[in-house]
């Protein structure tokens, strides 16, 4: 074999565990939606984030549990401007059993899954073509 199939395997094989974890990202999702909890959470703060890149804001929200806790959490997305206004009310889904919370919304949701197949699809491609090329 020569060098350069082994990097066209290589592709695949990175392709091929990219979709496990963005399979596994997408079914979580789907036992989140399936079996958590629905409600509103408002956004009580704006944190910023500074970088090179510059500033941009992270929300901070609130919401109160079925046990009538008062659960805050900070949303992994940042952006500039902010997505959100202190005092927005946001739907959002947590899991009765983990600590998990997202913002219900298509980003919110599948995030994950949407940028692990990116990534595998063009893998998947170029490393297949070529795979499915030389042997054909």
């Amino acid at each position: 074999m020569k060098m350069i199939e082994y990097l066209y395997i290589g592709l695949l094989c990175i392709a091929i565990v990219l979709f496990y974890f963005a399979s596994k990202s997408f079914n979580n999702t789907q036992e989140l939606l399936r079996d958590g909890i629905k409600t509103n959470a408002i956004v009580i703060d704006l944190i910023e984030v500074s970088d090179s890149d510059g500033t941009t804001y992270k929300p901070v929200f609130e919401y109160t549990d079925r046990s009538g806790y008062i659960v805050s959490f900070q949303s992994h997305i940042s952006s500039s401007p902010p997505t959100h206004r202190i005092g927005d009310k946001v739907k959002i889904i947590y899991s009765q059993f983990d600590d998990v919370q997202k913002v219900v919304s298509y980003w919110g949701l599948y995030r994950w899954t949407i940028i692990l197949l990116s990534i595998a699809f063009p893998l998947l491609i170029i490393g297949g073509g070529y795979i499915w090329y030389t042997k054909g």
